[in-house]
């Protein structure tokens, strides 16, 4: 005969490990936590990276190092990709492309005029990403692009002071009148409030001019290169411009200003390249912001990166994202209540009890149902009262005073029988029915003992 099987252990009992379990629960909630997070932000796997010139751009004509060096300088830097952003207080810097929409651009900046400064970085570069079969492409890092060209940017803004706004690129030129596809020269300079740098590239050069443009960056040829729209006192760029105070007060002091900057080259990462280029920059944006230390956003809808909010982007967002943290909180909770029950699941009992039980209940049921339940109240007394008899050694219950004295020498504690036996024979309350039932069976109870 073979041996009996060994009796299965306390450990053995489960098909699965409660730890193994648990740590897969977690890791699945906290990757749909991660997803409904990303997707709410915007962050839909999207390369914002793309070789664009904007806030995001890691390439020559990007703004990435103008953001991370207002950020260590201890400036509130905002990458924006939503149009709400477009109406919040701080300065605004547009970084448009060459392609935007002049009315779309006029309106922002009108919408704005009392909310903050703006900020307009006109675009000139033409670019796109390193192709594969370039020479030295297989080091290039993500975000980096080859310049193929410049153009002026047609902007018609649509402002009234800016009517006669002209941009144009110039190139440097052989002697044989040919443009020329390398520096051939020394590079183009700037200078600014007593400060003077030196442009990254002599290729081409891009300025304005305007009667509504005041010049705060000039170049050689004492063109343009940023300024300011005169149409309103604004200290801090009166000073950068080493402009004198105006005579005429009659000006709306409530409005932040307009910077135009015309050549790109000045705040983009290649001009980044050069320390005076990146002082020029803070001086330029604590200009535009009167010096005062307030949130900086950079625009990245005009570049078509721009998202709309849905109902989770929202639920991510103050001040919806303290119910959303509580909700949070709450379901861990639960999970955690559900996964460490106290003690084994209980035992379900049949749908259909056996014999009597049933019988008993099925009776109880159908009294109730008949709201007939003030006709128990007699026959449960004499009931009660002959099992009293009995374990009293009577032969009958009907003498009730033989009763109390028998039940007085055996069970002196126990309730009145005589009061109780009267009561639930009366009695058309269920409270008070139970009441006296319940005394009947604690006496019943007692001389049991």
């Amino acid at each position: 005969m073979s041996e009996p099987a060994a009796a299965p252990s306390a450990k053995a009992q489960g098909a699965f490990n409660p730890r193994v379990v648990l740590v897969l629960l977690l890791f699945g909630f906290a990757a749909f936590l991660a997803t409904l997070y990303f997707i709410g932000t915007g962050n839909t796997g999207r390369d914002v990276n793309d070789g664009g010139g904007h806030v995001s751009g890691s390439g020559l004509n990007g703004y990435a190092a103008l953001a991370d060096y207002l950020e260590a300088e201890g400036h509130e830097v905002t990458r924006s990709r939503s149009q709400g952003a477009l109406d919040d207080y701080g300065l605004l810097v547009l970084t448009p492309t060459h392609y935007v929409d002049g009315e779309e651009l006029g309106q922002i900046i009108e919408n704005r005029r009392f909310m903050g400064p703006t900020l307009i970085i006109m675009p000139k570069w033409h670019a796109a990403r390193i192709p594969a079969g370039l020479p030295g492409a297989g080091e290039a890092k993500d975000g980096w692009v080859v310049l193929q060209g410049a153009s002026a940017a047609d902007l018609d803004i649509g402002l009234p002071v800016l009517d006669d706004l002209d941009a144009k690129v110039e190139f440097e030129e052989s002697k044989d009148g040919a443009t020329v596809s390398k520096p051939s020269g020394p590079l183009q300079t700037w200078r600014s409030n007593g400060r003077a740098g030196k442009l990254p590239s002599n290729k081409a050069l891009q300025t304005i001019s305007s009667g509504g443009v005041v010049s705060l960056v000039r170049d050689s040829k004492n063109q343009t290169l940023a300024g300011y729209v005169d149409d309103g006192y604004y200290s801090s760029l009166i000073d950068m411009a080493e402009r004198p105070e105006p005579e005429d007060d009659d000006f709306d002091y409530s409005q932040y200003p307009v910077i135009i900057v015309a050549e790109p080259d000045l705040l983009n990462n290649w001009g980044f390249s050069n320390r005076a280029n990146a002082e020029l920059a803070h001086e330029l944006i604590d200009a535009a912001m009167n010096y005062d230390d307030g949130p900086i956003i950079f625009d990245m809808t005009l570049n078509g990166l721009g998202t709309s909010k849905n109902l989770l982007t929202l639920a991510f967002s103050p001040p919806f994202l303290a119910a959303t943290i509580c909700l949070i909180i709450a379901l861990i909770a639960i999970g955690w209540r559900a996964f460490r029950r106290f003690g084994p699941p209980v035992h379900e009992g049949r749908q259909i009890a056996f014999g009597k039980s049933q019988l008993v209940e099925n009776s109880a049921g159908f009294i109730r149902r008949a709201k007939r339940l003030h006709l128990v109240g007699a026959p449960y007394a004499s009931l009660m009262s002959g099992r009293i008899a009995e374990a009293l050694g009577l032969r009958s219950a009907d003498d009730i005073s033989l009763v109390e004295d028998a039940l007085a020498k055996r069970a002196p504690d126990a309730p009145s029988y005589s009061e109780n036996v009267r009561k639930l024979r009366e009695a058309r309350d269920p409270g008070e029915m139970l009441r006296s039932a319940q005394a009947l069976k604690s006496i019943e109870r007692m001389l049991e003992r």
